[in-house]
């Protein structure tokens, strides 16, 4: 079996295991979403924290990286955008969450370890640098274009309001929390001291298998809740295009070739549950973005192996 294969099988069989393990009953009610708490809120934190401490960047190029990373977003959020509102004639509020869900990949709970698997630490310490600018980015896009479909004719926009909201979210953030403490504590030039680092290490070790486990049983409270045509359309422009975009957009850029393997595996990657948690938090599309999360993340099993080998031959 060959180690993509073999990642690919224990990377979404965590997620089916805890989607199975919450859907027939075995977990009690609610533990998913406990477990997801302690991933995202405690394990997942401390593990981006070891990787800023240690990261090596391997001479990469981040400011390319980012542009090609970014302009992929952009491009899916853009086609999601115009899919919602023209296709299926949602209004431009809803037509954000089309946005966000076609460009929000999962790059931590289901990235970090998927990248790892495929690409080992080098791999995860490029990813590292989309993860230390991802959500900063699309949240202040998603408070934004928020705010401003949000206002009624006339109104300016509040940028104190959406300042303020943008930030209140980002610093309480514990993935941007774990991330700047890594970055704070790497600039002391300090070690950890012994018992810190064993329990850095401990946490940061059970990360990947209790987030992926976490977010299949999360996966079986949001399901498929309807939308399904524009769901669908949303995850082919997630699993398809964007990927796409990047590869193309690497190329272009001339990213070396593990840098351009992140671009590409991450722009691959379904939809994270910040999608529906932005739709949640502005009360519109929740359940179209609930039916694209699930979808794209079943999907993901055939497309994003297949972009992790079309990466691989084309970059070598």
């Amino acid at each position: 079996m060959s180690p993509v294969t073999e990642t690919v099988f224990f990377v979404f069989g965590l997620v089916a295991l805890g989607y199975v393990a919450a859907l027939s009953g075995y977990l009690k009610a609610g533990s998913g979403e406990v477990l997801a708490e302690f991933a995202v809120g405690i394990a997942m934190p401390v593990l981006l924290f070891r990787t800023m401490t240690k990261v090596d960047f391997h001479g990469s190029a981040p400011w390319a990286l980012w542009g090609a990373y970014f302009c992929a977003i952009a491009t899916a959020w853009t086609v999601g955008h115009l899919i919602t509102t023209r296709i299926f004639g949602r209004d431009a509020r809803a037509g954000v969450v089309g946005g966000v869900s076609c460009s929000f990949s999962n790059l931590v709970l289901l990235g970090i370890p998927f990248v790892f698997g495929v690409l080992g630490q080098p791999g995860v310490d490029i990813l590292s640098l989309l993860i230390a600018v991802h959500l900063p980015v699309v949240m202040m896009a998603s408070v934004i274009m928020f705010e401003s479909f949000g206002r009624t004719d006339g109104e300016p926009m509040n940028f104190v309001r959406v300042l303020i909201t943008f930030l209140r979210k980002i610093f309480a953030n514990p993935l941007i929390i774990g991330i700047l403490a890594g970055l704070a504590w790497r600039m002391t030039g300090l070690q950890l001291p012994g018992l810190g680092t064993r329990l850095v290490d401990v946490m940061a070790d059970i990360a990947g298998p209790v987030a992926l486990f976490a977010m299949g049983a999360e996966l079986s409270a949001f399901g498929i809740s309807g939308n399904l045509r524009a769901a669908l359309s949303l995850s082919v422009t997630k699993l398809v295009l964007m990927p796409a975009v990047a590869l193309a957009l690497a190329l272009a850029f001339g990213l070396p070739p593990l840098t351009a393997k992140i671009a590409v595996i991450g722009a691959s990657l379904p939809a994270g549950v910040n999608s529906y948690l932005i739709a949640t938090q502005f009360g519109t599309g929740q359940a179209l973005s609930s039916s694209q999360m699930t979808l794209s993340t079943a999907f993901a099993v055939l497309t994003t192996t297949a972009w992790v080998m079309i990466a691989s031959h084309v970059f070598g």
